[in-house]
């Protein structure tokens, strides 16, 4: 099969709206205009609660894994660049759905996806990352963007098989990630950046970094 035809299905199994399904046909919500606004995991965690959210997540990540770790089998090429466009097409995918007006997510779970299929050992440290971060700042977004940090200096310091292509990969992800989470930089520089608390009353109209549905304010 054509790389390039690979690539366009990578994109729409990327674009595969999953929050928005689980919200409007599990719950009769839309969760584009509840909490933060967005199609994430995370959104999905805050206005629904994490029985809804685990599936979603789950999916997320398997949307960038995917592509990822199985086109390169059918595309009748062994060059790693074409491994990088499948993730970087899901990840569009995710962030610009064509299904919902291409809006979507913040791709930080399916870009753990996506470096699940590729650098494992750096998605590894990432996780860990993260959990220390959110566990003692109590903030999503800074976790989030400390773990896009993390996976590019982790690919830089063991190498890869991909060689220079995958670190400038790693590297471009990680501003990209920063890029969709500048509103949450503008609040954390502000000091406006909500941190995770317990409790929450239910949905709430949207406005990011507003919500205290499901126990966090605005990230993802």
């Amino acid at each position: 099969m054509s790389p390039y035809a690979l690539v366009l299905l990578a994109y729409v199994v990327g674009a595969t709206p999953t929050s928005f399904w689980v919200g409007r046909y599990g719950y009769s919500v839309d969760l584009r205009e509840m909490g933060s606004g967005n199609l994430g995991a995370t959104n999905t965690f805050r206005v629904l609660g994490g029985k809804a959210a685990l599936p979603v997540m789950v999916v997320d990540i398997a949307k960038g894994w995917l592509p990822v770790f199985l086109f390169p089998q059918v595309d009748g090429s062994a060059a790693w660049t074409w491994a990088l466009a499948y993730g970087a097409a899901a990840i569009v995918g995710h962030v610009f759905s064509f299904w919902v007006g291409f809006r979507g997510g913040k791709g930080v779970a399916t870009s753990g996806g996506v470096f699940l299929a590729l650098a494992p050992k750096a998605v590894l440290a990432a996780v860990i990352v993260w959990v220390l971060v959110v566990s003692f700042g109590r903030i999503v977004s800074l976790g989030s963007l400390a773990a896009a940090v993390t996976i590019p200096v982790v690919v830089g310091y063991y190498g890869h098989p991909g060689g220079a292509s995958m670190i400038w990969f790693t590297v471009v992800l990680a501003a990209f990630v920063f890029w969709a989470h500048r509103s949450n930089i503008r609040r954390l520089i502000q000091g406006r950046e909500p941190r995770i608390r317990p409790g929450g009353a239910g949905p709430v109209p949207a406005g990011e970094g507003t919500a205290p549905v499901g126990g966090q304010g605005g990230n993802q």
